[in-house]
């Protein structure tokens, strides 16, 4: 575990993989702490220094109050890698990590391609999350003990593939309830989410960049990446068919190969 401290928030991140390796780094989603990643990192880190970072509010890293922004967590990664002595770098992100690299590579001058995974532009060019799953993550039933929450709420990001794998379910919350953003930080990230809109500045990215979704996401439903894809100069657009929002959990190798072959590009 290192860290560095940005304006008196530190910032904590994990690093894996040979170190005279061409650098990619993993930005999470809302919330979630650095498990998330824990189905790529491996397969990474074979060929590549791997960069896996808490952001602000989750995890090893402080938890300053609220609001954030997503320029706020981008110019936080933008720390970390500095802090790792790291020129270039390619950048990773699923769901709210999504927005934050896309902030990033608009924002820094270290990008050397991106992948975007179950994410979105936002703003107008945004399909918003259903309201049906808002409801179900944001609005849990009473008598529910923490670890039935979790599972609850993770309901709408999964398909039936990981609902009946008890143990793997059962890990995951685990990992969740050791190192997810509490309340108030998460209630912080989702208005950094909803305030997050880079829709008319995609066109200024000349990076290659990955668009990776599944078509049966209904958090951040599959209309997000082709407004994505539109707006990029450089993308290439590749859908999973059947993936949920965890995707990258649930077809993880599916993920692990499409991004080894993009990255290798």
């Amino acid at each position: 575990m290192e860290s560095v401290t940005r304006d008196g928030v530190t910032l904590a991140y994990e690093r894996d993989g040979p170190a005279d390796a061409e650098t990619v780094v993993l930005v999470e989603g809302l919330g979630y702490g650095r498990w998330m990643w824990n189905w790529q990192r491996d397969a990474l880190a074979d060929e590549y220094d791997v960069i896996v970072p808490d952001n602000r509010g989750t995890g090893d890293s402080d938890a300053p109050e609220g609001p954030y922004t997503i320029a706020e967590m981008a110019t936080d990664l933008d720390a970390v890698l500095e802090d790792a002595g790291v020129e270039r770098a390619h950048v990773v992100g699923a769901s709210m990590g999504g927005m934050i690299a896309q902030q990033y590579a608009l924002d820094f001058d270290r990008t050397v391609s991106l992948g975007l995974l179950c994410t979105s532009p936002g703003g107008d060019a945004a399909t918003p999350t259903p309201n049906e799953t808002q409801k179900r993550m944001f609005e849990v039933p009473e008598g529910l003990d923490d670890r039935e929450q979790i599972r609850y709420k993770m309901g709408p990001a999964m398909t039936e593939k990981l609902a009946a794998d008890d143990d793997l379910l059962a890990r995951i919350v685990d990992w969740r309830l050791d190192s997810d953003a509490p309340p108030a930080a998460r209630d912080a990230q989702a208005a950094a989410v909803a305030g997050f809109d880079a829709s008319d500045r995609l066109g200024e990215l000349d990076v290659r960049v990955l668009v990776l979704h599944g078509d049966d996401d209904r958090v951040l439903p599959v209309e997000n990446a082709r407004a994505l894809h539109d707006r990029l100069p450089e993308s290439e657009l590749d859908v999973v068919e059947g993936g949920p929002h965890l995707f990258f959990v649930e077809e993880s190798e599916d993920v692990n190969d499409r991004l080894l072959e993009f990255l290798h590009g």
